[in-house]
């Protein structure tokens, strides 16, 4: 009787410290949202740099198997502090990729990470860098059918690489391979994406500077991020290469490219 006590209780007290380790990051994230009106920068950036301690002992603490757990919780954590604009503006969006450290290692798959790392690392805080470093760790545990939709990934990592970093031949590669997997897929999403990054890598192995494969590619960010500062970046970069935007009566945007590229 004993002995089921304690094998029942074992993995109860697992969870709960675990548990408790994630939760150890709510109560600053809330110090942060609460004392926005008064704090002081000094302050701000204290807090950011203990948040960031945090952090760096989440990545360090065994999960005793709780990584999607581990990997959904900071996740959370992220989603509080991106979305906290008013803050941000004074702080800046540094901390990005030290989430998603966390979040990737405990869970490579997690596939709506990866489109968060990008806009938040890349566009954000300036570090298409760090952004592609994870997003290359985390396809090494990734294949065409796992996860759902993996195909995301290697555009998310095309779009850093072309809008971010200039590197048009490592992003021809990416839209290729994103391509290549999608094609294996018969659903229209799938088949859609197959074709557009097709085209996006056939423009760029023609012309590395092509204006019609950074819009296309301005035009992926628009339509994946619909938070209203994103927007206004991508609509603003699409414009600046000759492109246009219409909004169709479905609501939708429709990108009218230039006559040349």
């Amino acid at each position: 009787m004993l002995l089921s006590r304690q094998v029942f209780a074992t993995p109860v007290v697992i969870c709960m410290c675990i548990l408790g380790v994630g939760l150890i990051q709510f109560p600053q994230l809330q110090k942060l949202i609460n004392r926005k009106q008064s704090a002081s920068l000094e302050t701000l950036k204290k807090e950011i740099k203990s948040e960031n301690i945090r952090l760096n002992f989440l990545e360090k603490t065994p999960s005793f198997g709780y990584n999607n757990f581990i990997a959904d919780l900071v996740y959370l954590n992220f989603l509080q502090y991106f979305g906290d604009n008013e803050i941000r503006d004074k702080t800046g969006y540094s901390l990005s990729p030290e989430y998603f450290e966390v979040i990737l290692e405990r869970d490579p798959r997690f596939l709506a990470a990866y489109r968060s790392l990008s806009i938040s690392t890349s566009l954000y805080a300036g570090m298409p860098e760090r952004a592609i470093a994870l997003s290359e760790k985390g396809l090494k545990s990734i294949s065409p059918s796992v996860p759902e939709k993996s195909y995301y990934i290697w555009r998310f990592k095309g779009v850093d690489e072309l809008l971010f970093l200039g590197n048009a031949q490592a992003a021809q590669q990416s839209f290729a391979t994103a391509a290549n997997w999608a094609s294996k897929f018969s659903d229209p999403e799938s088949q859609r994406i197959a074709n557009t990054s097709q085209r996006t890598a056939e423009f760029l192995s023609r012309n590395p500077n092509s204006k019609y494969a950074q819009i296309s590619t301005w035009s992926m960010v628009l339509n994946n991020h619909p938070d209203e500062r994103t927007q206004k970046r991508a609509i603003k970069e699409i414009e600046a290469l000759g492109g246009k935007i219409v909004t169709t009566p479905e609501g939708t945007n429709k990108i009218i490219f230039p006559p040349k590229d």
